[in-house]
């Protein structure tokens, strides 16, 4: 069962659509917001983050299993951070992981294995914390921090003004000239605070539509 998220959706949509008649209309069209918090451990997920990192997906999918069948049978758990601190150079290359991933693999394990990192003690922090604690690791930056923030905690209020998605949903739905920078990605979701997570989220879907779109018409 997935878990559930820590703010109504449905007073998030009705604020949103208050207080910004574009995504009123985004809302309307695409339907409520869909994201729930990540399931299993938070380890696992920032784990799979960094191996997936520049990759696509397919390609990303075949080195973890066959780097995750180094440590079980079935290759089906992730490999523990004492097993990752174990694992060779030798064995991080036959298994398709570069040797700058292995280093941020690496530096995560440490983390954990020394508590630097302490998972259980995310939960309490603020989002601003929370994203200190996780850029701390080699590999791990403020995109990677702001999607665990999103997608795995289900906080309501991140700003990931470094993704490219969410910027290009801000053009694409504002009718700007040009993609937005940072600074005026945070301007413009200013007025969605505190669900800025779901404005965000309804970025994506503007490219979406895009896309559906010019799909439609060349069929």
């Amino acid at each position: 069962m997935a878990k559930r998220l820590p703010f109504s959706v449905a007073k998030a949509e009705a604020h949103l659509a208050a207080a910004d008649p574009v995504l009123a209309e985004l809302i309307a069209e695409a339907g409520p917001y869909k994201p729930r918090p990540g399931d299993g451990a938070a380890y696992d997920w920032l784990v799979r983050t960094i191996l997936f990192q520049q990759l696509a997906g397919s390609a990303a999918r075949a080195i973890q299993r066959k780097w995750y069948a180094l440590y079980s049978d079935d290759g089906a758990r992730t490999p523990t951070a004492q097993e990752i601190l174990e694992t060779s150079d030798e064995e991080f290359r036959e298994s398709g992981v570069s040797r700058q991933k292995a280093g941020y693999l690496r530096d995560l394990a440490a983390h954990v294995a020394d508590d630097r990192l302490d998972f259980d003690a995310l939960h309490a922090m603020p989002d601003d914390e929370v994203t200190r604690a996780l850029t701390a690791v080699h590999g791990v930056g403020e995109w990677s921090a702001h999607m665990f923030l999103l997608f795995y905690m289900g906080r309501p209020d991140v700003m990931p003004v470094g993704d490219y998605g969410v910027r290009h949903g801000m053009q694409i739905a504002y009718g700007l000239d040009k993609l937005p920078t940072p600074a005026q990605a945070r301007e413009i979701g200013a007025r969605w605070a505190p669900y800025r997570s779901v404005g965000s989220w309804y970025m994506w879907r503007a490219t979406e539509r895009v896309v559906e779109k010019a799909r439609d018409r060349r069929a």
